[in-house]
């Protein structure tokens, strides 16, 4: 499908049916051509014939992280290596890194999501885009920089960091869309309105990801640039960003239901789970050529949204990532996730949008402290009670509240850490 997008599916049932007539194509290529999945479906003794329905795969077994990892570093590859035009990398700060292999036809792929995700938002070729996230192997800067290339936008490629350059070519070259973490968007919209220079910048749009962020961030965001910001969401392992965005109704994240299957699955017994059903999204890609994934388990916690988007589009759509299963806290035998954190401190006046959650263990109890900026002028002891007793009413548990004044929880030019678990130190 091209930018403008065939409103060919008019329901989920409609993407489903395509998806099998996908799947039936992919796995026997798969079995053809990747030896890390010929044994893994031998292992499994699966037919790669013999998929053809949603109900066919989940008898698939998962791939994980660790099997990438294991795989290190282009264990996975599933073309000959003079097909290969380029690798991308995750950080490896929890392990062995991941190397992502790509074709020609994967980078022409990509491009294309992430010029759909463009203009979803109403980028055009007008526009003048900032792009602040990491080039390299990191997926981010160069993901971006191939969508807006490919849309016809202007690319401003300043990368990460140097708030006071990103700053200066904001205001001479007028950018009109910030492509951003939510924790540096935030910082700069900060620094923004302390040096009073919002009448210096043609702003409009911004284009959010690499992190997980709540509506109460949004709002700052918006408030202090007066711009509409757009969430987009995607992986390296996949990809890079680009597997999903809100459009202008905000409704939830549509996803190119061509190239990508999602299924939404129990974390804990893997069992399949219906549209509307919240768990972990688990992503087969369906035309990816260097290194496709099948039934890869993200960790991500979301779920289908059962209707399609009154805005017309024909991709479906998944709700906002709440939280990483391997972010998830359990204490006193409920699970919490940072994303209900802050459906709290939405509905918390006076809370601002930074927080952390603190957990630590003093004489065999598990005790967690709520730490969260205030916004200006808000009465500081006022909001900690506010908070505690709004968690206890929308997560069923007590914990301990300190409301700080606006500025002191640290800002990130990258991502920022919300979750501190003491515990096993």
């Amino acid at each position: 499908m091209s930018l403008a997008a065939k409103k060919e599916c008019a329901s989920l049932e409609q993407v489903f049916s395509y998806q099998e007539r996908k799947l039936q194509e992919l796995v026997p290529r798969l079995y053809a051509n990747s030896p890390f999945y010929r044994r893994k479906l031998d292992q499994a003794g699966i037919d790669p014939r013999s998929v053809k329905t949603w109900t066919d795969l989940s008898r698939l077994p998962f791939t994980t992280k660790e099997e990438l990892r294991i795989g290190y570093p282009l264990g996975l590859m599933a073309v000959p290596e003079e097909q290969i035009v380029r690798i991308h990398s995750s950080s490896g700060t929890t392990g062995k890194p991941i190397v992502v292999p790509y074709t020609a036809g994967d980078v022409a792929t990509w491009a294309e999501m992430m010029a759909r995700c463009m203009a979803m938002t109403g980028v055009t070729n007008r526009d003048r885009v900032q792009v602040t996230p990491g080039y390299g192997l990191w997926t981010a800067g160069i993901g971006f920089q191939a969508g807006v290339e490919r849309l016809g936008a202007m690319a401003i490629p300043t990368g990460p960091g140097n708030t006071e350059k990103q700053m200066e070519m904001m205001c001479d070259l007028k950018t009109t869309v910030l492509c951003s973490t939510s924790s540096y968007a935030l910082l700069i919209a900060e620094e923004i309105h302390k040096r009073g220079l919002l009448n210096q910048i043609k702003l409009r749009l911004g284009i959010i990801g690499s992190e997980r962020w709540g509506e109460k961030m949004r709002a700052r965001i918006e408030e202090l640039l007066g711009i509409e910001t757009f969430d987009i969401y995607g992986l390296t392992e996949i990809y890079g960003p680009g597997t999903s965005i809100d459009c202008p109704l905000h409704y939830g994240l549509h996803y190119w239901y061509e190239h990508l299957l999602f299924e939404i699955i129990d974390p804990v017994s893997g069992r399949q789970l219906p549209p509307g059903q919240e768990g972990e999204l688990v992503v087969t890609t369906l035309t990816k050529e260097g290194m496709p994934l099948l039934r890869y388990r993200t960790r991500d916690i979301t779920s289908i949204i059962p209707e399609m988007c009154p805005c017309g589009s024909p991709y479906p759509m998944h709700e906002r990532i709440l939280g990483r299963t391997d972010d998830m806290i359990k204490i006193k035998g409920v699970n919490i996730y940072p994303g209900q954190i802050e459906h709290v401190l939405k509905i918390t006046r006076g809370a601002g949008s930074e927080y952390q959650i603190i957990v630590t263990r003093k004489q065999g109890k598990d005790s967690i402290l709520v730490k969260v900026e205030c916004l200006e002028g808000a009465p500081i002891e006022h909001v900690a009670g506010q908070l505690r007793k709004n968690i206890k009413t929308r997560i069923g548990i007590l914990t301990e509240t300190e409301a700080v004044p606006p500025g002191t929880l640290p800002r990130s030019e990258k991502k920022s850490k919300r979750v501190f678990d003491y515990r096993n130190l």
